[in-house]
């Protein structure tokens, strides 16, 4: 089963951040993702059997209590690999950030003895909202997200579900900060 690590805004500030994309003068190039979807990945972990979502579970039971509820806001959009070929379309955490980087690395300390790889990259808080339609899109747009303000109190760790309509995604456990 596919999973990851993430953290899921309250839903107006999902569907506050789906209505500015929607509204980007550049939305006709980026099939968005559903509001629903909307989230903080932390870590991608793929494909794991049983056995190792047993161990993830047990490992990141460690994250409750080794860190307090904090407040985060957005920034203005922006896109991978550049706002000049732009493949996905995002919004980032400005106030927070640094937050967010500790409990993702904290996550990377709690899974890597279980036999999940660090990350090679610097991690990026951002929220993806959708992914270009052509190959070679630029994000050429003066609006900018409004900054909204939300309380990160929990990580979840998410099933990513495959289906006739796209994937959904299932909450497998919750672990509060």
């Amino acid at each position: 089963m596919r999973t990851f690590v993430a953290v899921f805004p309250p839903q107006e500030v999902r569907e506050a951040l789906f209505r500015a994309a929607r509204d980007l003068q550049a939305s006709n190039d980026f099939r968005l993702i559903g509001q629903e979807k909307i989230h903080l990945t932390l870590k991608f972990l793929g494909n794991v059997t049983q056995d190792e979502l047993d161990r993830v579970t047990r490992a990141l039971k460690r994250l409750s209590g080794r860190h307090k509820p904090f407040q985060v806001s957005t920034s203005g959009f922006g896109a991978f690999p550049s706002k000049r070929r732009a493949r996905i379309l995002w919004t980032g955490i400005e106030a927070g950030a640094s937050l967010l980087r500790t409990v993702a690395e904290d996550v990377e300390d709690l899974l890597e003895p279980v036999g999940f790889e660090r990350e090679d990259r610097p991690y990026v808080p951002h929220l993806t909202l959708g992914r270009a339609k052509a190959r070679q899109t630029k994000l050429e747009d003066p609006n900018t997200p409004p900054a909204i303000r939300f309380k990160v109190s929990s990580v979840d760790l998410v099933q990513s579900v495959p289906g006739k309509r796209g994937v959904t995604y299932q909450i497998l456990a919750t672990y509060p900060l």
